[in-house]
Order: structure tokens, then C-alpha cells, then sequence
């Protein structure tokens, strides 16, 4: 991972110890942790956050901020980033797929890489038609001993190099997405959300 640059994010400890039975503490330390464990073996500071099991506490996000996490990808909103209201710093929401979960969809919805590949493409299709004045998120969650078995492959390269293909599409990482939203449109969202309380 190092070699290729990619970004390491956070999903816990392990993906069974949930946070929603910790205490403020508990989760704080866990928390610290993962982050120094990902510092220490790829000198990356973690921008990404992905509960275990998509689990939370009404603290979760405060705590996440306090220590500099950027995004999280918990919230299932929108195709968009959001701002996410914490007590310190500044955070947002990076849009994040169950419907396109290889996992879920090969292990849940039994469909075949064929249908995977399809399902990417129609995925795709739709939110390039809505993004053509206003970009959208497309997230597409992979588990390399899921979708890198040798008779999925073909499938899943089939269906991004169509997306590749295509004119204006960013293939970003949650990073690169969420510091481009907290540059470019954190404060506008913000300001807005204030407006509506009034």
C-alpha cells in the first residue's frame, strides 16, 4: 500500500470491536491508536474515518475532529460531502455506498460479477447525468479477498475502465475529496445550514 501511495484510513481495530459499547474514553484511546498505528507504519496522518461495522456514539464525530480526522464516511446522506458539526475543528461527511459494497453484493445480494459489473456502470451512468453541473461522490467499497478473486476481476476492470473512459471524472481519494470540499465549499454549506435555523 506504502509503494502504490495509497491512502490508509481507519475501519478500527478490528472490524467486530464496536465503539457503540465503549465509553468517551474507551473510544478515545482506540481512536488514538488506530491513528498512531497507520503514523507508524506509513508515516500517512489519518484524514478517513469508517467505524467498525458502521457504528457510533453521540460522541464519535467530536472525537474524531479532536483528533484531526478530516471525514468520515459513517453517514449515508447524500452524493455529496456535508459538513458535519463538531466541537472542535473542521470535518464533513464523504458519501459512502452500501448498494455498491462488493462484499454485500456478492455475499448478501448472491449477484454475479457480470451484475456487479453492471450495477457499477448503471451506478455511474446516473450520477454522471446528475453531476454535469454539480460533481457527485461515487463510491464504489472493495475488499481485495473479495473482488480480487480471479473470477471477479475481469468483471470489476471491465466496468472502471468504462467509467475511466468517460470525460471529467476525478478517480480521487476520500482525502483528496474531503480537503477539496473543506477548501471549496465547507464555509458556503455551512453558512447556509445557519441561514435555515434562523
Amino acid at each position: 500500500c506504502n509503494a502504490l501511495g495509497w491512502e490508509l484510513f481507519s475501519h478500527g481495530v478490528y472490524n467486530t470491536r464496536f465503539v457503540a459499547n465503549m465509553s468517551v474514553e474507551q473510544e478515545r484511546e482506540m481512536t488514538r491508536d488506530v491513528i498512531e498505528t497507520i503514523r507508524k507504519a506509513s508515516g500517512q496522518k489519518v484524514a478517513g474515518w469508517l467505524s467498525p461495522a458502521l457504528y457510533n456514539n453521540p460522541g464519535t464525530m467530536d472525537l474524531l475532529a479532536e483528533h484531526g480526522v478530516l471525514y468520515t464516511c459513517d453517514l449515508f446522506h447524500d452524493d455529496q460531502p456535508m459538513p458535519l458539526k463538531t466541537k472542535t475543528g473542521r470535518m464533513c461527511s464523504v458519501p459512502y455506498s452500501l448498494e455498491m459494497n462488493d462484499i454485500l453484493v456478492y455475499t448478501r445480494q448472491f449477484q454475479t460479477p457480470r451484475e456487479y459489473g453492471r450495477m457499477i456502470k448503471a451506478q455511474f451512468d446516473q450520477l454522471y447525468e446528475e453531476g454535469a453541473e454539480n460533481g457527485m461522490v461515487m463510491c464504489v467499497p472493495l475488499h481485495p479477498f473479495t473482488v480480487g478473486q480471479p473470477n471477479r476481476l475481469e468483471a470489476f476492470a471491465e466496468a472502471m475502465d468504462y467509467v475511466r473512459r468517460h470525460d471529467k471524472v476525478w478517480l480521487a481519494t476520500g482525502a483528496e475529496i474531503a480537503r477539496w470540499y473543506l477548501d471549496h465549499h465547507y464555509d458556503e454549506a455551512v453558512a447556509a445550514a445557519r441561514a435555515s435555523e434562523r
